[in-house]
């Protein structure tokens, strides 16, 4: 167990010590397993260093190296997902497939669309502009020729209306609760012009 092998004999010193490198990257890093790889893959490194390294203190660059491939294969590793990551995943993948989330989606598009219906044309075409193509107020001011508080109110009235329809659509199909985002009726002011 010398400390001060001669230049080329590293791959010796480390063969010599390998069982003490070893416990001491166990008992560093809590993992025989991971000691045992980077064991491994340490001495593939020093086998292939050249025979003319000169290294002051030889163990302590060795057991540095095997520490340091510890400390790579556990930073490579923390970026691979757990296999509960991996099945929580795999629920949600489930949970987003369910058919009867399906089905309750398509039935709020359709009760959006029949709402949407309901407006006038241009009041139609706003809220299209506004929540489809993004387009900003100004732009859409501009479009209809008129102010952008007129299109914030009109899209405001619009919203609300569509709202309370989809609300009125899900308590017809048992479902009332069940819209995300969805305003309350006392927050559906029937204040449309349009009905």
């Amino acid at each position: 167990m010398r400390d001060n092998k001669p230049d080329g004999s590293l791959r010796a010193l480390f063969l010599e010590r390998y069982n003490d490198f070893r416990s001491q990257l166990r008992r560093r890093l809590g993992s025989d397993d991971l000691a045992h790889d980077a064991m491994q893959e340490a001495f593939l490194k020093v086998n292939d260093l050249p025979a003319s390294s000169s290294i002051q203190q030889p163990a302590a660059y060795l057991f540095r190296v095997a520490l340091n491939i510890a400390e790579d294969q556990r930073r490579r590793d923390s970026r691979l997902l757990t296999g509960v990551e991996i099945s929580e995943l795999i629920h949600l993948a489930d949970e987003a497939a369910d058919p009867a989330r399906i089905a309750q989606g398509r039935n709020q598009i359709d009760a959006f669309q029949r709402a949407l219906k309901k407006l006038p044309e241009r009041t139609q075409q706003m809220v299209l502009a506004a929540r489809v193509q993004e387009l900003p107020h100004a732009e859409i001011a501009r479009r209809y020729g008129v102010s952008e508080r007129i299109v914030s109110k009109e899209l405001k009235r619009a919203l609300e209306h569509c709202a309370q329809e989809l609300l009125v659509a899900g308590q017809a199909t048992g479902n009332g609760t069940s819209h995300p985002g969805v305003p309350s009726r006392e927050a559906c002011r029937d204040e449309t012009p349009w009905r």
